[in-house]
């Protein structure tokens, strides 16, 4: 399932509510745009074919409220896709509404079922944590501000590596005997949040001119301080792309077997801005 628009959806996450604005704690009478996207942190898929989720409804907290006054529906259409096609900054559009004005700091997305397909064939249907009946809830920080005749975009990251954990002996398929579904998901407001893109090679030594190669399948890893944020698995091409990152300095390690990992310290990523880091990596 490719990047396409869909009144009212949702899935592997990315929510983007943009948001551009005034600094409303409340609701002050007026409407204001509210777009919701999706997109997937990366998830190893030499054994998985499909990572599948079904959501049948979102949920939009405004701030300061604590009864279920304060939520507002966004969506609530059974949609559902595989959350492996979401990847490199792939994204889905899953809600475009008008809203009342205000900042909206908690989403609650109601997953209805999920289900793992191995390369093999072999399907597995997954057990849903309170996901269909109380909803996965997600804080916004900061939250984010719909102001009238603007539009807000809020980004939700759904990791799938950190969603579905294999049982068994993950080496194989023959090995795998199931899977736990424990629902990771990010929320970005893009209003200060950047992109990471760039592109990994190596070097190989012609007899004439150094040859460059892309290296498809390497992992980007971006920390903040010791802690990982998110990773982003390279395409065939070498690029890569990582969407969401709060502005501020990160550091991005590379890695890729066969090779010697890569790390870039201090990067900076900066509110609305695309930052470029591309990485070399030498054989081991």
């Amino acid at each position: 399932m490719r990047a396409k628009k869909i009144l009212l959806p949702f899935i592997a996450m990315a929510i983007i509510a943009g948001l551009v604005g005034c600094n409303n704690d409340g609701d002050s009478g007026g409407t204001g745009q509210l777009v919701v996207k999706m997109t997937d942190a990366p998830f190893p898929s030499d054994l998985v074919s499909e990572a599948n989720v079904t959501v049948t409804k979102i949920e939009a907290r405004q701030k300061g409220g604590d009864s279920e006054s304060a939520f507002i529906t966004i969506m609530e259409d059974e949609v559902s896709a595989n959350l492996l096609d979401l990847t490199n900054g792939v994204t889905e559009n899953l809600a475009d509404v008008e809203i009342p004005e205000g900042t909206y700091d908690l989403i609650r997305v109601y997953v209805a079922d999920a289900t793992v397909v191995l390369k093999d064939g072999t399907s597995y249907d997954l057990k849903v944590p309170s996901g269909s009946s109380s909803g996965i809830k997600i804080f916004v920080k900061p939250g984010i501000e719909v102001a009238g005749g603007l539009t807000a975009e809020l980004l939700l990251d759904f990791d799938v590596a950190s969603s579905f954990v294999a049982k068994g002996d993950a080496s194989s398929p023959s090995g795998i005997t199931g899977f736990n579904f424990k629902p990771v998901i990010k929320a970005s407001n893009q209003s200060f949040a950047g992109r990471l893109v760039g592109a990994v090679t190596t070097e190989v030594e012609g007899e004439t001119e150094t040859e460059i190669i892309a290296l498809g399948g390497a992992t980007v890893s971006v920390y903040a301080a010791d802690t990982l944020n998110t990773t982003a698995i390279t395409a065939e091409d070498g690029t890569y792309t990582v969407l969401g990152l709060q502005a501020g300095l990160y550091n991005v390690t590379v890695e890729l077997q066969g090779y010697a990992a890569n790390t870039s310290e201090g990067v900076e990523i900066v509110a609305a801005n695309a930052t470029t880091q591309d990485f070399v990596l030498n054989p081991e």
